[in-house]
């Protein structure tokens, strides 16, 4: 049986005579915080999910992103299993294509959900590919018909038509280098150079205080007025997690945010919510 958590989400062409394969595309969402982080861990997963399955692997290309993200191949002689993950939002895109009928999908599904540990997996399609039958029975191009919202993946053209107050990019930056976060002059250097990246005029100085005596929540806080609106942020002692937020009513890159923020605190992965303010 699948999960609780698995939902089909469309059915599968009924009247085709014949197909040459099946492909199966599928969402898992809030997958463990580290589990798509380590481009082996995340090979070795797709690599159990095939054999579990019972398909013939033949082999396997798997590459890490900078900062993060991983995406990667397992050939199968039936054809193959291919993943992207993004790690910043705990989400892996997985495609199954098999042209056999001896390969079990649901354990593949299954085990793939166990190594990502993930809580909530969607089953986005289920298609037959290659579909034989009569010619009159065949969709030509001109007659594709949509049947799903297509959402925006560009932030700048969502944000153009929505047109929105602001835009909030929440980042969480996880082990940075601790001496960079306890020093109150580099994160002021962090805030000029981010400032000038995105092209925001501060304004007034920039106000990093040092809080908490319980030792789980000391550290620095830090906030700069922009022109636009502000930036602020909390660097945390003890886990060398940083906490950004980053609100303005001009329009910026929320990745390019983030990407740059990692890379001054040499962190080693991050997560990141964006909202549209209206």
């Amino acid at each position: 049986m699948l999960g609780k958590n698995i939902k089909f989400v469309g059915d599968s062409n009924q009247d085709a005579c014949f197909a040459l394969g099946r492909q199966l595309t599928i969402e898992y969402y809030e997958c463990g915080r580290k589990a798509l982080l380590d481009k082996d861990w995340v090979e070795k997963a797709l690599l159990k999910a095939a054999k579990e399955s019972g398909a013939k692997i033949i082999s396997s290309s798997f590459h890490k992103f900078e900062p993060q993200g991983i995406s990667g191949v397992v050939v199968i002689a039936e054809s193959h299993f291919t993943v992207h993950a993004w790690p910043e939002h705990d989400y892996a895109a997985v495609d199954i294509f098999t042209c056999g009928d001896k390969i079990d999908l649901e354990i593949a599904i299954n085990s793939m959900k166990d190594s990502f540990e993930s809580e909530n997996v969607v089953i986005s399609s289920d298609q037959n590919r290659g579909i034989i039958s009569k010619p009159f029975e065949q969709k030509k191009v001109g007659q594709i018909i949509k049947n799903s919202k297509i959402y925006p993946i560009s932030w700048k053209k969502e944000y153009k038509e929505k047109n929105p107050w602001g835009v909030l990019t929440s980042v969480d930056i996880y082990k940075s280098d601790p001496k960079i976060i306890r020093d109150a002059k580099s994160i002021e250097r962090f805030v000029c150079q981010l400032c000038d990246l995105i092209g925001m005029k501060r304004f007034g100085e920039c106000q990093i205080v040092h809080f908490g005596e319980d030792e789980k929540v000391e550290g620095f806080s830090m906030m700069q007025f922009i022109e636009t609106s502000l930036i602020s942020g909390h660097f945390a002692n003890a886990s060398n997690s940083i906490y950004l937020d980053i609100f303005s009513c001009k329009f910026y890159e929320p990745r390019e945010v983030a990407e740059f923020a990692m890379s001054f605190f040499k962190g080693d992965h991050y997560k990141m919510q964006i909202a549209l303010r209206q």
